[in-house]
């Protein structure tokens, strides 16, 4: 809360900051691009800059702020040829699948984006990245899963396709303008509902098309509404002094 204090993002305990970016930070992804003003520590003072934020527990297990600034020039991975960064950089394709070592002898398959607003290469490890059980109650194949991780577009039966995008501020991009995703946790399934979602990579989507939701998504929104009774995140309010959240 200091951090966020210090960049303006909070104040007196109470944060301030749309749902969407509260929900991207509590869910390990990126925030939008949002204005930063009056930034100062003991080494730097900075009048405003636009950047991204976001959350990361460090290895005493508490999360810590993150800040992503537009770069003047992006810095390119090390594993990347000059070609398919170029590819990244150009929007001619939505990302790339790379086998890397994993410093312990074997190989791990990373998946590298590039933030045109950040100008930065977003790296991902696969096995990582977590698949929804189910979206719009429709059950996900273990095929549908491995697409999803791998960032390659998914289909489902009622026609909605979607896929992982780390770079997006939803975490996923799809042809329809909301979906619930759903996933199985230790206390049962769990509802994750995404509202204004991006169109999918260099895809163009009819307005009215988009608009239309199914069955199952209806039938998912009411599951929702049960696990989920309340509306927003205006109820999370944080103890100034003690810095916690309730």
């Amino acid at each position: 809360m200091d951090d966020l204090e210090t960049i303006g993002l909070a104040a007196e305990g109470r944060l301030l900051i749309k749902d969407d970016d509260l929900n991207a930070l509590l869910s390990g992804r990126r925030s939008s691009l949002l204005r930063l003003e009056n930034l100062k520590d003991d080494r730097i003072r900075i009048a405003a800059m636009e950047a991204k934020v976001s959350l990361r527990v460090n290895e005493q297990g508490k999360p810590g702020l993150l800040i992503h600034p537009v770069y003047h020039k992006p810095s390119t991975p090390d594993f990347l040829e000059d070609d398919e960064a170029e590819l990244l950089e150009k929007g001619e394709v939505a990302n790339l699948q790379k086998v890397v070592s994993d410093g312990m002898g074997g190989k791990k398959e990373l998946l590298v984006e590039y933030d045109p607003e950040t100008r930065e290469f977003i790296v991902s490890d696969t096995d990582l990245v977590q698949a929804p059980d189910m979206v719009n109650n429709e059950r996900l194949t273990p095929a549908q899963k491995e697409r999803y991780r791998k960032g390659k577009e998914v289909e489902i039966e009622d026609h909605t396709k979607f896929s992982y995008s780390a770079v997006d501020k939803h975490g996923m991009r799809a042809n329809k303008m909301a979906l619930i995703a759903s996933i199985l946790m230790d206390a049962g399934m769990s509802y994750v509902l995404y509202k204004g979602l991006n169109a999918l990579f260099n895809r163009k989507r009819d307005p009215e098309d988009s608009a239309k939701l199914s069955p199952g998504y209806h039938q998912a929104f009411e599951y929702f509404q049960a696990d989920n009774p309340v509306k927003d995140n205006r109820h999370i309010q944080v103890d100034a002094k003690r810095r916690s959240f309730r």
